[in-house]
């Protein structure tokens, strides 16, 4: 897992690091951890520049994933949950990106 980790970190953009998380996915829990470092690899891309209502609505659609499968039993679902929050990442990353945001790597 620390391994993926590394590789995860060393990504050189929010969608290499999408697809590294897609190809070394456990399909677990697991993938909790995994998310964490896309999200925040994704919102290097964005968050700092995002306005209150923009961040409320990142927030917000944060919250819908976690939600979606909270009650849901299994540990699938958490990994569920962590694609979820990092599709939304990534979206808002793609979104700065094409707008001219700060990081123009890929």
């Amino acid at each position: 897992m620390d391994d993926i980790v590394a590789v995860l970190d060393d990504a050189s953009s929010c969608d290499s690091a999408i697809k590294i998380f897609q190809a070394c996915e456990y399909g677990t829990s697991g993938d909790i951890r995994f998310g964490a470092v896309v999200e925040k690899k994704c919102e290097a891309d964005f968050l700092r520049h995002l306005k209150k209502p923009q961040e409320i609505a990142y927030r917000h659609e944060l919250r819908l994933c976690d939600r979606k499968y909270a009650n849901q039993q299994g540990t699938m679902y958490r990994s569920f949950t962590a694609f979820c929050r990092a599709e939304v990442a990534q979206r808002y990353s793609r979104r700065a990106l094409k707008a001219g945001g700060p990081s123009r790597s890929r």
